[in-house]
């Protein structure tokens, strides 16, 4: 019984870390415009149904969301896969974090602790992300200069690339973990017996 049990546990999981999945994958095209940003600057949160998924299942069914989202978008690329893999890079430090916080004590105060120390992760690792690959990518379309420029128009001291990350990059995915996380204290209570199968 106790076999048959834990293949049942098994099998679910792998069903809902599918589903939670192909939720984020399609998430992840409703793209939001970034506050006091250049319009080809978008966010989107697709990282929630990962962070729900790391909740219910912990931090590794929330890299595999992750994982598998990044996956199907490579099939519709424009950034030959650069976009992709600095996405995932945000998305799973955000999640892997809150999940390894929030899986030590399952209670409400953790997991709001998780998403808070998740969201500094997720900016910290998006201002990197941001330096070193996506705005360097942004640079085989448009001047290191006037792509500045374009952020500065928005943030009058923004002068450099590193003003960009600190004063854009970093702020902005703070606040997007940071509403991902509210999000999700608001619903995982309601979806966790559905995930969980106790329905």
């Amino acid at each position: 019984m106790r076999t048959v049990s834990a293949t049942k546990i098994t099998v679910r999981t792998i069903t809902m870390t599918a589903l939670l999945s192909a939720i984020a994958y399609i998430l992840a095209f409703a793209e939001l415009p970034v506050p006091l940003s250049p319009a080809f600057a978008r966010m989107d949160l697709s990282d929630f149904p990962a962070l729900i998924g790391t909740f219910a299942f912990g931090p590794v069914a929330g890299l595999l969301i992750e994982l598998v989202k990044n996956a199907l978008q490579l099939f519709s690329t424009s950034t030959g896969g650069v976009g992709e893999l600095a996405n995932f890079l945000m998305g799973a430090s955000f999640v892997f974090t809150a999940g390894l916080i929030y899986g030590c004590h399952k209670t409400k105060k953790m997991a709001w602790i998780a998403g808070i120390v998740g969201s500094i992760v997720i900016g910290v690792v998006a201002a990197v992300a941001n330096y070193f690959i996506l705005l360097p990518l942004f640079e085989q379309f448009m001047p290191l200069e006037q792509l500045i420029a374009s952020f500065g128009e928005f943030i009058p001291f923004i002068h450099t690339k590193l003003d960009v990350v600190l004063y854009n990059a970093f702020p902005f995915n703070l606040l997007k973990g940071l509403v991902i996380s509210g999000v999700t204290m608001l619903v995982y209570k309601r979806l966790r017996p559905v995930l969980k199968g106790a329905v």
